[in-house]
């Protein structure tokens, strides 16, 4: 884990909305994600609607829901997929990661990433802005998505 080389977080994000999806399991870690990207959400102006799923596999969907609903101007998606003793977690990762890009590719909405794919619960923890944390990926999710959402509505801004 670098951290090294990352951008600065500080975001307008005034006017924009935004549909945080979160995954149920591991709700120590997800609590830091969630808090994270509401901390973010909220010192930038953005309103934010939560929506919870049982488990990360089931991101990419209502993140697809969310996105066709027109409602809202970028997702955040948090989840935390634990790497285990059976392939469960490399289908788990794979699944949701596709989906996740298929709905901001399909739908051209950002979709802030805040899915933890981990060796272990210390990695996570380490992961999710809790205190002691050494980074906080739920407000660096919030960030992305909300510095996607500008630039995307500045290109699509017509030439004057």
């Amino acid at each position: 884990m670098s951290g090294a080389g990352s951008p600065s977080l500080a975001v307008d994000g005034s006017g924009l909305r935004v549909a945080i999806v979160s995954a149920a399991w591991h709700q120590q870690v997800m609590a830091g994600l969630i808090d994270g990207a509401r901390r973010t959400a909220q010192s930038s102006g953005a309103h934010v609607e939560e929506f919870a799923v049982p488990g990360s596999f089931e991101l990419p969907v209502v993140s697809a829901e969310c996105a066709a609903s027109g409602r809202f101007d970028a997702i955040v998606a948090l989840g935390v997929v634990i790497r285990g003793g059976t392939p469960h977690f490399d289908y788990v990762c794979s699944a949701a990661t596709d989906g996740l890009t298929r709905v901001a590719i399909d739908f051209r909405i950002p979709v802030g990433f805040g899915l933890l794919t981990c060796d272990n619960e210390d990695q996570a923890l380490d992961r999710a802005g809790l205190p002691g944390s050494r980074e906080d990926k739920g407000a660096e999710a919030m960030a992305s998505a909300l510095r996607t959402a500008q630039t995307l509505a500045a290109l699509r801004k017509p030439n004057t």
